[in-house]
């Protein structure tokens, strides 16, 4: 089972970029991120001739996030839940579209997959910042609730935290955003201490594996990136980890998003 996660930067922008990676991937399983459209003026009939069914929870202009599965290759998608039940940092704003869980099955096998787009938190300090730690508290008493239930279970999706030194080509150019600060990375560890693995990390010990990298400076052209789009499994499919990957050649495409899509494939249970 191959499950992805992808920062889209605008579904409307990229729909040629993320059909053409549908086709030549496959994977079972795609999480999108920012995809930055109303809930109507979502494009699910393109990715259903492609053989993906969708759900989504979209936003005028800003974030939304979605999940896509393989009907083609047998697999059906319920959704579970919508939102953490927060509000954004204006005040009377609402709940902004970053969190979407569902229950994803074949052959009676069904494994829950969580989608976020987590605040970004510039600048820092201030409110911006503030809400990404509360988010992060809501992500994981989440999490927490699905561990609970003893379910198979995978978070994915644009976390924007840069959990080590290693995982950001300077620290030093990083260091006062908002994704290298040590409460947003002690609030990934907690994540991590609460029980869930990190996939790229756990085979690539050594750091040094890039999922983003801006649209300014040339940041692409000299390879200056960082990681902070993550899969977290649960033990029952930590264990099951064979293969972890990022596309990088689908970030140098013409229009492409400033992510790269990042992916793992699980053994079959």
């Amino acid at each position: 089972m191959k499950i992805a996660t992808f920062n889209i930067n605008g579904i409307k922008a990229r729909l040629p970029r993320l059909k053409e990676w549908l086709e030549e991937t496959r994977p079972a399983v795609a999480c999108l991120q920012e995809i930055k459209s109303q809930d109507e003026g979502f494009p699910a009939s393109e990715f259903e001739a492609l053989g993906y069914s969708a759900i989504w929870h979209g936003q005028k202009s800003f974030n939304g996030v979605a999940i896509l599965v393989d009907e083609k290759a047998g697999y059906s998608c319920t959704e579970i839940q919508r939102g953490l039940g927060i509000d954004g940092p204006k005040e009377g704003e609402g709940e902004q579209s970053r969190y979407i869980e569902a229950d994803v099955t074949k052959d009676g096998e069904t494994v829950r997959i969580v989608c976020i787009y987590l605040p970004n938190g510039n600048p820092h300090p201030g409110p911006k910042f503030d809400y990404k730690l509360a988010w992060m508290d809501k992500l994981q008493a989440r999490m927490r609730a699905i561990w609970d239930e003893e379910v198979p279970a995978a978070v994915l999706g644009d976390y924007n935290v840069i959990p080590e030194d290693d995982d950001v080509f300077s620290v030093r150019a990083m260091a006062n955003d908002a994704l290298m600060q040590p409460e947003s990375r002690a609030a990934y560890a907690r994540l991590l201490g609460d029980g869930w693995t990190d996939a790229v990390r756990t085979l690539n010990p050594r750091g040094g594996v890039w999922t983003y990298w801006d649209y300014q400076a040339g940041a692409w052209q000299r390879d200056h990136g960082f990681r902070i789009d993550h899969i977290l499994l649960s033990p029952e499919l930590a264990d099951r980890l064979e293969a972890v990957g990022v596309d990088r050649e689908h970030r140098g495409r013409e229009k492409a998003s400033d992510h790269a899509p990042v992916w793992a494939i699980l053994r079959e249970k």
